[in-house]
């Protein structure tokens, strides 16, 4: 079944202006997505890892890409389409907790 890395951004004051029973089935339905074997988990500190030209490692603090929303958390989710992946995670936190969730189709390295 297709793979699918989705990245939730969202922040405090929006997860705080969403119903709270909006929010508790946003919740329930992660955890039935977890039950049924994605993997999630919430984002910590990044790290930035450069070894150009295999010479010396370098590494940075902080994020590489920025956002108008703070980077919340990751799932690797199976969903037979594109459309049924983007049907999952409308239901997400982030997503209706005024944050918005990409969906990433993972393709098999060759």
């Amino acid at each position: 079944m297709p793979k699918y890395l989705t990245i939730g951004y969202g922040d405090q004051i929006g997860y705080d202006r969403t119903a709270p029973a909006l929010r508790d089935a946003a919740h329930a339905h992660d955890q039935q997505l977890r039950d049924r074997g994605a993997i999630m988990g919430i984002a910590g500190s990044p790290v930035q890892v450069r070894n150009h030209d295999g010479v010396k490692v370098e590494i940075s603090k902080g994020s590489f890409l920025t956002a108008a929303l703070p980077l919340a958390g990751f799932a690797l989710i199976e969903a037979e389409s594109l459309e049924e992946a983007i049907e999952i995670v409308s239901k997400a936190p982030c997503a209706v907790a005024q944050g918005v969730v990409e969906v990433w189709p993972l393709e098999q390295a060759q």
